[in-house]
């Protein structure tokens, strides 16, 4: 009696993806934002959504030469339209790894606390962005999609806090 190879069925569904041909390294940086709800006092962070409909933090590319710092007010100016800023502290950096097609991209992503001031509500987010709001600190834990991320958010807030007494 001759049984079909089960083994071979499989194989047809099996993909495999390209070999990885390198491993590159990229920086980028972005910030927690924050300020102050007038009406209540309560912290309010400013997350984008973005076209994957996750939300996060503004953050882009480090270009050469570029400070860490500097990249991360650039990026939340060009990502919100937030004219004005204070970069309060550096809250630590998230490295993670993910491929684009052929290559492996060793990230590195530099956090800043920062403090919304003068029109917060003055807003305009990029094109490619699917939304961007303020919203309560709980809100924003709750909203935002890497744990790494919202990790930093809480010693923002920490931060916050204690800056306040």
């Amino acid at each position: 009696m001759h049984r079909p190879n089960p083994i071979r069925g499989i194989k047809r569904l099996v993909t495999r993806r390209p070999e990885i041909a390198e491993a590159v390294h990229e920086t980028t940086a972005g910030g927690v934002i924050w300020r102050r709800n007038p009406k209540n006092d309560g912290v309010e962070l400013l997350l984008i959504q973005d076209a994957k409909h996750r939300w996060t933090i503004p953050k882009g590319h480090v270009e050469p030469g570029e400070d860490p710092k500097l990249t991360a007010e650039r990026e939340i100016r060009e990502e919100t339209g937030l004219k004005q800023m204070q970069v309060m502290s550096w809250l630590g950096k998230v490295n993670f790894r993910y491929r684009r097609n052929h290559t492996l991209v060793l990230m590195t992503m530099h956090i800043y606390l920062v403090k919304g001031i003068g029109n917060t509500d003055d807003l305009k987010g990029e094109d490619w962005l699917k939304d961007l709001k303020w919203m309560s600190a709980n809100e924003a834990i709750d909203k935002i999609a890497y744990e790494d991320i919202g990790k930093l958010i809480l010693l923002g807030l920490k931060k916050i806090r204690l800056a306040k007494h």
